[in-house]
């Protein structure tokens, strides 16, 4: 029999949803201390000093981790407990929560969220695939969306920009970057086998959305222990604005443009790109990804 966790760190994120949930993470550790749990709160001024007190915290031993926030606290999340058996809970507070959707966790509604965490934490985990990423000799585990194309461009810029405070802020880096993309030359090995092409993007997914909802493999299931590599051949700017809309829902699998390569190891490279991981800059390509089929052990 399971024994139910008793040390639980909570992490949260200061930033997530520009601030808006700042009394969540609180109200997490209140929630879960009123059910017998020994909880420590771990809340930094920024990202990356609450990455390192995480770090630190999470190598003296816990019976599981919380994160309160979006997709970039899952993100240090996933890096501290893959292939660990410490299991990774969330309360969803950010913009995109991508995450919580494709574990069909309350994504737009902190209190029902930390409803469904107390829940979780008295039953036994579950084992869901996580993918790793390597340029070069460095290593960053990843449960969404690897992104190296249009999408990667849009994210950086979208990063760059103060408002609006929103998922729509994606949307808007999308519609200013279509003036000027232009689609890039790849060479793609998956599996073993090279292809080299030109593409609009070419992403890979464990999770089946990313950018707030955007459906790009809607087929995707985190327990298959398969990557689903997405690609957009090349459309010209009309094309491509009138596909975008249908990824939201999940209506674009059928263009002639787009297709799916299910896959276990992919190697990325092409010039003048730079790849994102669940909305982190990972860096330029060449990168190889590959899929770790129950790496990560979750509180759902």
């Amino acid at each position: 029999m399971t024994r139910p966790p008793r040390r639980l760190l909570v992490a949260v994120n200061p930033a997530a949803s520009f601030g808006r949930n700042r009394a969540v993470g609180p109200a997490v550790v209140e929630r879960l201390t009123r059910e017998g749990f020994e909880v420590a709160m771990l809340r930094e001024a920024n990202f990356e000093l609450l990455r390192r007190e995480a770090e630190s915290a999470f190598a003296q031993g816990t019976d599981g981790l919380i994160v309160v926030g979006g997709d970039g606290i899952v993100s240090l999340g996933v890096n501290l407990v893959a292939q660990t058996g410490v299991p990774l809970g969330m309360v969803a507070t950010g913009t995109g929560n991508d995450f919580a959707r494709g574990l069909g966790l309350p994504h737009d509604d902190p209190a029902a969220a930390i409803e469904a965490l107390v829940a979780a934490v008295g039953r036994p985990p579950h084992a869901i695939d996580a993918g790793v990423i390597r340029p070069g000799e460095l290593r960053t585990w990843f449960a969404n969306v690897v992104s190296t194309g249009f999408d990667a461009v849009v994210n950086e810029r979208s990063n760059r920009m103060s408002r609006p405070r929103g998922a729509s802020r994606y949307t808007i880096a999308l519609v200013r970057e279509l003036a000027t993309f232009r689609p890039r030359t790849y060479t793609l090995t998956i599996d073993g086998v090279p292809r080299t092409q030109r593409a609009m993007l070419v992403s890979v997914a464990n999770n089946s959305s990313f950018g707030g909802g955007m459906q790009i493999v809607p087929h995707a299931d985190l327990t298959d222990g398969l990557l689903d590599v997405f690609i957009v051949h090349p459309l010209s700017r009309a094309g491509l604005i009138a596909v975008f809309p249908k990824v939201f829902a999940g209506r674009h699998t059928d263009h002639p443009a787009v297709e799916f390569v299910p896959a276990r190891h992919v190697r990325i490279e092409a010039d003048d790109i730079v790849a994102y991981a669940d909305g982190e800059r990972i860096g330029p390509l060449p990168i190889e990804v590959e899929i770790v089929p129950g790496a990560v052990s979750i509180f759902r």
